[in-house]
């Protein structure tokens, strides 16, 4: 299964995506219709038990097929990985039967795409300070504030969102969050314009305005008040994503300069006969082969039921700065071709930047690693 599943992966990446990944990059286009291909496989559904249509792959065989789809190109990994991972791991442990039958289903089957809202523009790595609020009004809630920098937030059917539903008079911090998930059909949702970023350029990412959004009861995800802890298990979920993606950049950044210093000569002699090069290039494989040792130990970790919070933060940042560190060889191996835009390395070490920075800054993975060390 592992073996056929990670190989479709590979065989429509290469051909369905990677062929186009430039383009979009420079068009800022969001490939739905590619999405949608993806989702009649399967692809959308990984991390979605069989019960409920997924493909219920185990964790490690998921990173491997996303890997595959970043190495092509990660901006469409990055709304497939946010997709499997956090909306789904919500609706997955905390949905009610009725929630996973109206969203969880069709979402599996890539009917509808899902996304997540945390971070606020005053509440990035201070996660918990967040300001949107809902307040109860009968059998409903009414959601006011704005979420900033979400990933799918014009693109997506459905938006996990995270707002307070203690008062301002009485605020019980993390505590007093609850999540909702909101059709983004509804009326009150308005997303931003998509942001210009430096990389994953055809990753649709936005704010989001939240005026007056009126949801029924049943529309809150689990208990109220604990939004913050399902955030943060779904980010536990997504931080094993994002380093399978880191991975997928560093190979294909390893794969295209092995390529280059064959052909490239200097001095009437392949770039790769130079022992400098050599070791450069021995770095980097070295270091990818780590990263994804380390992915596949946390994804079998969290297949054993173990809890894996430490170790998708180690995931996460030894694979996002193998990204960076990684492309920025490569860019270097390639000398001014590199930083070219006719050259791919370029948009790769564009898009590894942001790995360090989304679901928890580098920084913010080593304060979580060292207070599970020092507890």
């Amino acid at each position: 299964m592992r073996e056929q599943v990670v190989e479709l992966a590979r065989e429509f990446a290469r051909e369905k995506i990677e062929p186009y990944a430039a383009e979009w990059d420079r068009t800022h286009h969001f490939a739905r219709d590619v999405i949608a291909e993806l989702g009649k496989l399967g692809f959308m559904g990984m991390c979605t038990p069989e019960e409920y249509d997924g493909m219920g792959l185990d964790t490690v065989t998921y990173l491997m097929a996303l890997e595959e789809i970043s190495a092509a190109d990660a901006a469409i990994a990055v709304s497939i990985g946010i997709h499997n991972a956090i909306p789904t791991t919500m609706l997955v442990k905390h949905g009610t039967p009725e929630q996973r039958e109206r969203w969880l289903k069709p979402m599996a089957r890539g009917e509808l795409l899902a996304g997540f809202a945390l971070s606020e523009a005053e509440a990035g790595s201070d996660a918990a300070s967040l300001h949107a609020q809902a307040v109860r009004d009968g059998k409903d809630w009414v959601l006011n504030g704005a979420k900033a920098w979400a990933t799918n937030a014009g693109t997506a059917d459905l938006m996990m969102i995270m707002v307070r539903t203690d008062t301002p008079d009485a605020r019980r911090g993390a505590k007093g969050i609850s999540t909702f998930i909101v059709p983004t059909d509804t009326k009150g949702y308005t997303p931003a314009k998509p942001e210009d970023k430096m990389g994953l350029r055809a990753s649709n990412t936005a704010g989001i305005e939240l005026s007056d959004l009126r949801l029924p009861a049943a529309h809150m995800l689990g208990d109220e008040g604990m939004g913050f802890v399902y955030a943060m298990e779904g980010l536990d979920a997504g931080r094993l994503g994002i380093g399978a993606q880191g991975v997928g950049i560093a190979r294909k950044a390893l794969e295209l300069s092995l390529e280059y210093c064959a052909e490239r000569k200097q001095f009437e002699t392949p770039l790769h006969d130079f022992q400098a090069v050599q070791f450069k290039l021995a770095d980097m494989a070295t270091r990818i082969e780590a990263a994804r040792a380390l992915a596949h130990r946390a994804a079998a970790r969290k297949d054993a039921g173990e809890d894996i919070s430490l170790y998708a933060s180690m995931t996460k940042l030894f694979a996002s700065e193998t990204a960076m560190w990684v492309t920025t060889q490569a860019i270097q191996l390639f000398g001014g071709y590199g930083y070219m835009r006719d050259f791919p390395v370029e948009k790769l070490f564009r898009d590894a930047k942001v790995t360090e920075i989304y679901e928890g800054t580098s920084e913010i993975q080593r304060v979580v690693i060292a207070r599970h060390l020092t507890r």
